[in-house]
């Protein structure tokens, strides 16, 4: 009795217990977190603040989170850095990754924006001009690549920037098993896989010579197949673990500006979506080596920029193109609700036990601090269960730019960035 006592003690705590967000967009980079047990509403003033922290640099990179640590990137003067902090918000250490990419026109961004990859006792991470890093928690390098140096690495101009940079680099390394993926893009492929112990290259997927775009790539199974799914400006590209091409699909209409958002899978659909653009959805049916991808549904009702989207019980949640927040139906592209005019400010978001959490991607005057909203995550309508103002604005955006790093959710906490400042609250 004692042994099935503690079992079940065992099973309610492990119900109860909190989650990582080990890399970008959570546990399965579809920005929603399995956590249980959160706030069903937030107070007045909003959750409880923990701790601040005002030395992240400028960036719109989120943070990992793993147990009581947190690792960001963030640009200190003309350097970038690999930043990890404890559970107090005090920094651990910081090691340095490159030079920042910046500039004379460039009014929107400065510093790294990708998420670093956690695996273990090593974190991944990658700078604005394409340093890839791989440290130690305990803060100590272990391997560097330079993408452009070392394997001709190249970003897209659309969207602006100068030629084979871009932006910048602003993709998050994936770990798959004992490989690392990632988007150098260029003359000798869109894709490279890793050796994640030691940074040594075992393949690049030659037949798909496209430059990197801005969107992570993510891992799927489809027909008994591991596979690798980017986003690009000629559309969907996906390889297999030696980097041989298994299917691609082109948007329906061509892009005309950048691409961000990461693809989302479920059940054989993948959906991606773009600014100026149509949201599409495509289903990909196959096996062995033999794939393809068909397009089910092409809509603009969900045209997002780089906010994110996030899929929760067959329903897809974002903003439209910096505008209002909007519903839609997964399998058929129907809108279901649009949010009111006097909704949280569009932005981007996350979802974990049956709610959005909201971040605001402008504020509603500039120098103003930032808002947050919590919504039910329902097909019904827009329901707000709170709302609050971030406690300070950072001075130091582009004259352009916003609070664009995204919400992380782990552990019961929410943390929520807008450059030098890291806020983390208690939602649980």
């Amino acid at each position: 009795m004692r042994i099935l006592s503690l079992l079940g003690l065992a099973a309610v705590v492990a119900a109860v217990s909190g989650a990582d967000w080990p890399q970008w967009n959570g546990p399965n980079r579809d920005g929603v977190s399995p956590e249980k047990g959160l706030l069903a509403e937030w107070p007045k003033d909003g959750p409880k603040l923990l701790w601040t922290y005002d030395k992240a640099g400028n960036g719109y990179s989120a943070p990992a989170v793993i147990g009581d640590r947190a690792y960001l990137m963030g640009a200190r003067g003309d350097e970038e850095f690999l930043i990890a902090l404890d559970d107090k918000g005090k920094e651990a250490w910081a090691l340095k990754i490159g030079p920042v990419w910046d500039f004379k026109s460039n009014n929107w961004s400065r510093g790294p924006n990708g998420t670093p990859s956690v695996d273990g006792d090593r974190v991944y991470a990658v700078g604005s001009q394409g340093v890839l890093i791989c440290a130690d928690t305990g803060g100590k390098q272990q391997w560097r690549v330079d993408l452009a140096k070392d394997l001709g690495a190249q970003v897209t101009k659309a969207g602006g920037g100068p030629e084979k940079m871009g932006w910048g680099y602003s993709w998050s390394p994936l770990v798959d098993g004992d490989q690392l993926v990632i988007l150098p893009g260029g003359p000798q492929g869109l894709f490279a896989g890793l050796d994640k112990k030691t940074g040594k290259v075992l393949w690049r997927s030659g037949d798909a010579k496209f430059d990197a775009a801005y969107s992570s790539p993510v891992a799927v199974d489809i027909g008994g197949v591991r596979q690798y799914v980017a986003l690009v400006q000629q559309g969907l590209v996906a390889v297999d673990g030696k980097g041989q091409v298994l299917w691609t699909a082109k948007p329906k209409r061509p892009f005309d500006d950048m691409v961000v958002d990461t693809p989302l899978y479920h059940d054989g659909l993948i959906f991606t979506t773009a600014p100026g653009n149509s949201s599409e959805v495509h289903k990909v049916t196959g096996e062995g080596g033999k794939f393809t991808a068909e397009l089910v549904w092409s809509n603009t009702k969900l045209q997002n920029f780089h906010g994110g989207v996030v899929l929760v019980d067959g329903y897809l949640y974002g903003a439209q193109d910096g505008r209002s927040w909007k519903c839609l139906d997964f399998k058929t592209g129907a809108e279901k609700w649009a949010a009111p005019r006097n909704g949280v400010g569009a932005g981007s978001l996350i979802a974990a036990d049956g709610k959005l959490y909201l971040l605001a991607g402008k504020p509603e005057e500039e120098g103003k601090p930032g808002e947050v909203g919590l919504i039910a995550a329902s097909p019904d309508g827009y329901k707000e269960l709170g709302r609050f103002k971030l406690p300070m604005a950072s001075a130091n955006r582009k004259p352009s730019g916003g609070i664009w790093a995204h919400p992380v959710l782990a552990n019961g906490k929410l943390y929520l960035r807008d450059q030098e400042f890291v806020f983390c609250y208690q939602v649980k």
